[in-house]
């Protein structure tokens, strides 16, 4: 049934009545009668529309009708009245995933330049010196724009090099392909809210999310862009920014692939090019000994970079920078400035730097578990990816390519991919393992042990395959107990941050918050070892977290949670990106859609018609 209306008087009247708050939306906050009645134009039909849920569903189909400009337009009431769970992975998959795409070309420009991160005068997308292509088409779009420069950048970069861009600093450009017309941008996607830059391993989980809703194109889009920065700046980046010139992030290159092919077998020259850019990428940002490679055979995250990282915002180090401008007898604020320019350094400050910057490579920006030890640990994490590597480029030479890979004048057998992965298992079994606790703990082979943070990274893997039936079973029986909450797994322990001091910065990948790609790769972990029963649960968990705070906050689809209180109301480092919005949320965020709808994959239907209504777990487990 639909009811015609004046939007905008509809819209003022609404408003004024439930949003007693003003925040430009209808919220469970709200103290509005929660009772609205609509009256059709014509014929004079009314609908009471009752509840937070339904008055905000109301409230969203006004806002989209407002954007036509229109006098008048109908309201579906199908609309208003659809099941939260139908509603909010309908939302995802006809709306989001657009919202979130974007292109470096002359069409999607304007919207990634013209952004709160660009602080250049004019803003500067720089490219790279080896894509001659790119070259010409961005200095012939910078002829036609205006407010645009382009810079190249050479061929061979060092840290210092880029350290001198923090004064001018830019978008990368990404991919280009031929259409019939004319060159166009190789479409991504974007986390969300502030960011209009393609992220690492959120793009992973994006992808897993566009796959599930049948956008192929799009998932082998990012691969593209993948294969694009590991040819043109060396590596999988951090996010296509020039400060993020020297950072990688979690390589998950590998499963992308994997989960394309197993959705439709792509063209033989894309897969080929593609698999020797994952081997390219192991080699030579990943097995470089006394770079990302470590005495013991195992992996770290090291990020290079001169100084602070660029991209946190002003005051983020004050608690790390103000003993050492105490220590030289300088106000903070002067400290900081000669600290930067670097006519003032100080060694163990730098060491401290050299870590944060390799937490943030980790995509775990910031937890306690990596603070000032990040480079000497053999991570569970980073281990567990590329143990998954070596498996994955076995599977795909022995299934796609008759067990015989040509890579420049080497032939590789996924014997030989197999064997790497054996050697990693056997190490990570040896170093990380712990048969006490039931748990995997980061080795740091400086001071050669364990270090016995408790983080979610435990359960990497049984995500990668790589522990045997009776770890698996111990870290389902002794470690997961102690990280479930209500919605899902907290980051870390509550026991692991026991000993943090109050005053300290509450870090945001550390309990009590949880995060999609914590949840997703658990899951996959508890089906891998067929936990059936156990991975109903945890998907239930979250995807009730994230139903019920669509349902009472107006369709909000935040970045993380708070697990302690079940909310998206966070007060953490860095806020809570997807939260900020005007009347009707139009992109959620990247990797809780993907949660989203990979886990709606999962449940069973039972379970979803309990979700509808929010039955919480007690009821159910």
């Amino acid at each position: 049934m639909k009811f015609l209306v004046n939007i905008d008087k509809v819209f003022s009247e609404l408003l004024l009545q439930e949003d007693t708050d003003q925040d430009k939306k209808i919220t469970k906050d709200d103290t509005g009668p929660k009772k609205f009645v609509l009256v059709d134009q014509i014929t004079k039909q009314e609908k009471t529309i009752e509840g937070t849920y339904h008055l905000s569903n109301l409230l969203q189909e006004l806002a989209q009708l407002k954007e036509s400009n229109l006098i008048e337009g109908e309201i579906n009431l199908h609309r208003i009245q659809e099941n939260p769970v139908e509603r909010i992975s309908r939302k995802i998959r006809e709306d989001y995933w657009n919202e979130l795409t974007r292109t470096i070309d002359k069409k999607g420009l304007a919207q990634i330049l013209q952004d709160e991160k660009t602080s250049n005068e004019i803003p500067t997308l720089y490219v790279p010196a080896t894509d001659p292509q790119g070259v010409a088409y961005f200095q012939e779009l910078e002829k036609e724009l205006r407010n645009f420069r382009v810079a190249i950048l050479p061929e061979n970069f060092s840290m210092e090099y880029v350290e001198t861009l923090n004064t001018k600093p830019g978008i990368l450009a990404l991919a280009l392909e031929q259409k019939i017309y004319s060159l166009q941008g190789v479409p991504f996607v974007v986390p969300g809210g502030r960011f209009n830059e393609m992220y690492g391993w959120d793009s992973y989980f994006i992808g897993v999310g566009l796959l599930i809703d049948n956008q192929l194109e799009k998932a082998m889009a990012i691969a593209d862009n993948f294969k694009y920065q590991i040819t043109h700046y060396g590596k999988i980046l951090n996010a296509n920014r020039s400060y993020y010139l020297t950072r990688t992030q979690p390589p998950l290159y590998s499963s992308l692939l994997i989960d394309i092919v197993k959705k439709k077998t792509p063209d033989f020259d894309w897969l080929k090019g593609h698999l020797e850019t994952v081997i390219k990428e192991y080699d030579t940002v990943w097995m470089v000994q006394g770079n990302r490679l470590t005495p013991t055979g195992l992996n770290r995250y090291k990020a290079d970079g001169v100084g602070m990282p660029f991209e946190v915002e002003p005051g983020h180090f004050d608690d790390v920078l103000e003993p050492y401008a105490k220590k030289y007898n300088l106000p903070i604020r002067e400290f900081e400035k000669k600290y930067l320019e670097r006519s003032l350094i100080d060694a163990e400050l730098d060491e401290y730097f050299v870590h944060d910057r390799s937490l943030r490579e980790s995509g775990h920006d910031t937890t306690d578990r990596l603070i000032n030890r990040c480079a000497n640990l053999n991570s569970v994490d980073i281990n567990s990816f590329l143990y998954k590597y070596e498996k994955d480029i076995a599977y795909l030479i022995r299934e796609y390519f008759s067990n015989a890979f040509q890579v420049g004048s080497v032939t590789y057998t996924a014997e030989d991919w197999e064997q790497k992965a054996n050697f990693r298992k056997e190490k990570i079994n040896e170093l990380c393992w712990n048969e006490a606790a039931g748990m995997y703990f980061d080795y740091d082979f400086v001071n050669k042990k364990q270090f016995p943070f408790e983080a979610a990274t435990t359960f990497f893997p049984l995500w990668a395959g790589l522990c045997s039936e009776h770890q698996a079973k111990k870290l389902i029986e002794i470690a997961l107990p102690q990280f479930i909450k209500t919605g899902g797994i907290t980051g870390s322990t509550k026991a692991s941050v026991a000993g943090v001091p109050e005053n300290a910065p509450q870090r945001q990948w550390d309990y009590p918050f949880g995060w999609a790609p914590h949840q997703i790769l658990l899951w996959e972990g508890l089906i891998n070892y067929k936990f059936f029963d156990e991975a109903q649960e945890m998907v239930y968990r979250w995807l009730w977290l994230i139903t019920k705070n669509a349902v009472e906050y107006n369709g909000t689809i935040p970045e993380k949670f708070d697990l302690e209180i079940s909310s998206h109301k966070v007060f953490a480092e860095y806020g809570n990106v997807g939260t900020e919005f005007d009347y009707i949320a139009k992109e959620g965020f990247g990797w809780v859609n993907a949660s989203y709808q990979y886990g709606l994959q999962i449940l069973h239907n039972n379970l979803k018609e309990k979700l509808n209504v929010l039955v919480t777990h007690d009821d159910l487990f």
